[in-house]
């Protein structure tokens, strides 16, 4: 395999980060593999060396919720691949990592040889999902347009939603990202007008629909 390859685990499970580093390092002998175990360590990493070649991304871990980390990687890093590894592995799930740019999608049930095989073709350039994925089914057009509308945010908004999604204050998020409140107030002005809505509250329950039960459930934005 190719030598010089650099991997992200992000996974906030340590037993499932030692399983999936053997799995890689059994076929990437050569591989850098670093592990981060939140959304925040796996970002801080990136920033300090973005020269990687894939991410193996859990969709539920401290940070993110569902789908709007792999939408923030995509938008802030989009020639790096990101492979969803999850529990979460129904058909509705895999259909929605894919369209938000997922480079593959590896269910947590499968065994390492599995893990071996999907690693092996996304690194060829190919996109790997469970053979038995039924991808066939009508989609919501509703549910489209709302997911073209949140594509459009960039990787600061998408940021600024999952904070407003966890119930933080223009202040508070100010103060997590290191900018000012009105740097806050024009990214919360410009996401309710790229997603349709007229309030932080509404622009959550957007993302909360998005996402289905991936995203955090019952997250409350201040009014």
């Amino acid at each position: 395999m190719t030598t010089g390859t650099h991997l992200v685990i992000a996974d906030d499970h340590p037993l499932f980060r030692d399983a999936l580093r053997q799995a890689v390092a059994s076929v990437l002998t050569s591989a850098k593999i670093d592990e981060a175990g939140s959304f925040e360590e796996l970002t801080a990493m990136l920033e300090q060396d973005s020269d990687v070649d894939m991410v193996l991304l859990d969709l539920s871990m401290p940070g993110i919720s569902g789908f709007s980390g792999l939408i923030y990687l995509r938008a802030q890093y989009p020639a790096i691949p990101v492979v969803i590894v999850s529990a979460s592995d129904d058909g509705s799930t895999i259909r929605r990592s894919l369209d938000f740019g997922a480079s593959g999608f590896i269910p947590k049930r499968f065994g390492v040889d599995t893990l071996r095989d999907a690693i092996v073709k996304v690194m060829d350039g190919d996109v790997w999902v469970p053979p038995d994925t039924d991808l066939s089914s009508a989609a919501d057009p509703d549910m489209a347009r709302l997911r073209d509308r949140l594509a459009t945010l960039t990787p600061q908004q998408v940021r600024v939603l999952m904070m407003l999604s966890e119930g933080l204050l223009n202040k508070q998020i100010a103060y997590e990202l290191g900018v000012s409140e009105a740097t806050i107030k024009a990214h919360v002005s410009a996401i309710l007008q790229k997603l349709g809505v007229e309030s932080r509250t509404q622009a959550v329950i957007a993302a909360a629909k998005i996402a289905g039960d991936q995203w955090r459930q019952g997250a409350q934005a201040p009014p």
